[in-house]
């Protein structure tokens, strides 16, 4: 588990490194999960010299996860030491909160079906090849 967490900190780490570095208005954590997934996508490399590395950091993320919501703590003392803000800008963050939400819903599920016809279009292509 150790090594786990620290991969996936080394991650984020870089990422925050290289976004801070070249000045990219892009979160590090954003570029530290790009760099975690190249180096699970190369993992079948490190399974000969690291056996169990696929297992122990999907137990690591899966008890990240279990956890998350330790992680609201700060955001949630940091709202309350800021009320003065959130009673004057309350329905602007209300409104701001709900549309960013519907956005979100609706890109979603845009994506998902668009998604799914291009997938769905590649295995029925494929299927009509295997049964020629």
């Amino acid at each position: 588990m150790i090594v786990s967490l620290t991969l996936i900190l080394l991650c984020q780490l870089l990422g925050e490194v290289v976004a801070r570095g070249f000045g990219w208005p892009l979160p590090g954590p954003v570029l530290g999960m790009l760099f975690l997934l190249v180096v699970l996508s190369l993992r079948g490399r490190f399974r000969k010299s690291v056996p169990e590395f696929g297992r122990s950091l999907d137990s690591t993320g899966k008890g990240l996860l279990a956890h998350l919501s330790l992680l609201f703590i700060p955001a949630s003392v940091g709202v309350v030491q800021r009320l003065d803000v959130v009673a004057e800008y309350g329905v602007g963050l209300g409104i701001a909160l709900v549309v960013s939400t519907f956005v979100t819903l609706v890109v979603t599920v845009v994506t998902f079906v668009v998604v799914s016809r291009l997938s769905g279009s590649s295995m029925e292509a494929e299927e009509g090849q295997t049964h020629d």
